[in-house]
């Protein structure tokens, strides 16, 4: 039998998207979701809503990013240390300001 290893994944290290659910004085979501297209690596995870949601303390991590064109994703996981998540242009309300085309 194969052992895999299972790396851990990165933290969310900073939301200043202020009108997500999920973020109040950091991400409360277990885990975000990185996605998007025409050069925007959007958080899947926002949620525009008045009630603050997710977990009682911060521990957001990167569950999966789709954007295969960024240089920290290897086989559909985030491989930076850490993301940062902040307000994005036009429709794309929230942005991971760490996403690096290659």
């Amino acid at each position: 039998m194969t052992t895999l290893e299972n790396p851990a994944m990165p933290a969310v290290h900073d939301c200043t998207v202020s009108d997500c659910s999920y973020n109040h004085d950091g991400c409360h979501a277990f885990a975000i979701t990185v996605r998007g297209d025409n050069g925007a690596a959007d958080c899947g995870t926002f949620i525009p809503l008045g009630t603050k949601g997710g977990l009682d303390k911060v521990v957001a991590q990167v569950g999966a990013c789709s954007r295969t064109d960024c240089m920290h994703n290897s086989s559909l996981e985030c491989t930076a240390q850490s993301v940062r998540i902040g307000e994005g242009q036009g429709d794309h309300h929230a942005n991971c300001l760490t996403y690096q085309p290659r």
